[in-house]
């Protein structure tokens, strides 16, 4: 079987784009593969998946998760700086473990979102994606996918929200938004 990697882009307004990453994280692992994940907006907060990570970091190995975010981030915030600065110190990251070629599937979770605030340019997505050996998976999750992301990615997958609990007045559920 011929081995290629893919450019894979989850995006829309619907909930399931991490979601999504994160299935495919786990069956790559389940495969053998080594798995990087670098979350570039979601910094200091708990997340289900990073005990579920840890686990399979434990069981075996070949999978890591990263925080590089300040957390969620409105446009015009004062602390913008802060968070270019963040978004650019992960993606330095992922550029070197790029480079490393040490991984099989690298995902780089909330990415469309904090390229769409600015946080990223058009340059550094440039450069990113020049990085990547042909044989790595990249996955670029978050709302707004840049029409540049998606003339480069191989996979998108638009996800389109029908019906939210919030819209309900239902607060975030622990084990299903976070």
């Amino acid at each position: 079987m011929e081995h290629k990697g893919l450019i894979m882009v989850n995006t829309g307004e619907g909930k399931g784009k991490t979601t999504a990453a994160l299935g495919l994280a786990m069956r790559a692992w389940g495969n053998h593969l080594r798995v990087l994940i670098l979350q570039f907006i979601k910094g200091s907060w708990t997340y289900g998946e990073l005990e579920a990570i840890k686990a399979l970091a434990s069981a075996g190995g070949r999978i890591e998760i990263r925080q590089g975010g300040l957390g969620f981030s409105r446009r015009g915030n004062q602390a913008q700086e802060e968070h270019q600065r963040a978004a650019m110190e992960l993606l330095a990251t992922a550029h070197s473990e790029l480079k490393k070629d040490a991984w099989d599937m690298v995902i780089l979770d909330e990415f469309n979102y904090a390229y769409s605030f600015g946080l990223i340019q058009s340059d550094d997505l440039e450069s990113l994606l020049a990085a990547r050996p042909e044989r790595t998976h990249l996955v670029f999750t978050g709302r707004n996918a840049s029409e540049e992301l998606i003339s480069h990615a191989d996979l998108v997958t638009e996800m389109r929200l029908v019906k939210h609990p919030y819209q309900q007045g239902i607060k975030a559920q622990k084990g299903v938004e976070f």
